[in-house]
């Protein structure tokens, strides 16, 4: 999984070519350290697929922000710079996180 930050967001997630995962999680955010197991098990799965992504958005909030990623955990699905998908608070179980990739493998 790539670390994002504010100065890779762009190239790696806004203009990269595929559909790119970004995991926004946070500093002492409970549930997405309990998510985290299971996204770097879909990363290594179906990381030939889609490029995983992470954003550690207490350094980056106004970056988060402009993403409208206002709660956490939020698990999103970009394409062409734009999100497409996203899983967001308690809708994130890792049941749905993968019935999400799945929907664009």
């Amino acid at each position: 999984m790539l670390d994002l930050t504010k100065e890779n967001f762009e190239a790696e997630v806004l203009k990269a070519e595929g559909k790119v995962f970004v995991d926004f999680y946070g500093d002492g955010c409970v549930p997405c350290a309990a998510l985290m197991p299971y996204v770097h098990e879909y990363s290594e799965k179906y990381g030939d697929k889609m490029k995983f992504c992470s954003l550690n958005t207490t350094k980056a909030r106004r970056l988060a922000i402009s993403q409208k990623v206002l709660g956490l955990p939020v698990m999103a699905i970009y394409e062409n710079g734009q999100m497409i998908d996203s899983v967001v608070k308690d809708d994130a179980t890792a049941e749905s996180i993968e019935a999400m990739i799945l929907k664009y493998c």
